[in-house]
């Protein structure tokens, strides 16, 4: 390979973003179990290779010009960006929808976290808001925002080959914390269970639920 990849080598800034989304994941996600650390370990080998590859090194790109025979002669680090021959258009294209999408399931994750703190510090199971449309919206915003960038924006081998992985772990988790709460809430849980899909809302909801706004708490600070 000798053509030069545009946009790597940036390393200062892969630290940088690196440490900053991963001290995001932890404060919110606040795993305690074994369960919830293993699942926000795959979470933070996803954020790891994509952000190296990102402003790093282009590993995908170098791994498919050197064994695969892509070879073009304006090669970009970024996949979609060379794939289709779009050079910096095809770039922005799928910067611009990754990023929808990454922050619209970001803003998924916030409210839903926001909603299920407040519930906890009342003792009360929360079925409104965004619980309304799926049994755990923060995890729904996570796979959204995880698709969009990892995906749609700047797709990798470890990130495309990570992602159902991740889906799968924080399937079983939620299989583990649901137990949990039908232990504690009895018939309500159940009831609310048979009424709710668990990650996907269903047909025709999803713009309400991109909509939905949560009440304001006085007191919105995660317990860690």
């Amino acid at each position: 390979m000798k053509d030069h990849i545009t946009h790597s080598g940036a390393w200062g800034l892969a630290l940088i973003v690196i440490v900053i989304a991963s001290w995001l994941l932890y404060r919110y996600l606040a795993p305690k179990t074994w369960k919830e650390w293993a699942s926000a370990g795959v979470v933070q080998a996803f954020i790891i290779a994509l952000y190296a590859e990102m402003y790093g090194f282009p590993l995908t790109i170098y791994l498919l010009v050197r064994f695969f025979g892509l070879d073009q002669t304006n090669l970009n680090a970024s996949l979609w960006s060379t794939l289709l021959g779009m050079g910096e258009t095809g770039m922005m294209i799928a910067m611009i929808f990754g990023y929808i999408l990454l922050f619209t399931g970001f803003g998924i994750f916030m409210k839903g976290w926001r909603e299920l703190h407040r519930a906890r510090k009342e003792n009360r199971l929360v079925t409104d808001g965004l619980y309304g449309f799926v049994r755990h919206p923060q995890y729904t915003g996570l796979f959204i925002a995880l698709f969009g960038e990892g995906i749609v924006h700047w797709p990798t081998v470890f990130s495309v080959a990570l992602f159902p992985v991740i889906v799968l772990a924080y399937y079983l988790l939620a299989r583990s914390e649901e137990r949990k709460v039908e232990e504690e809430f009895g018939d309500e849980y159940r009831e609310y269970k048979k009424r709710v899909p668990m990650f996907i809302p269903r047909w025709g909801q999803w713009r309400a639920m991109t909509t939905t706004r949560s009440e304001p708490s006085n007191d919105e600070s995660p317990d860690i």
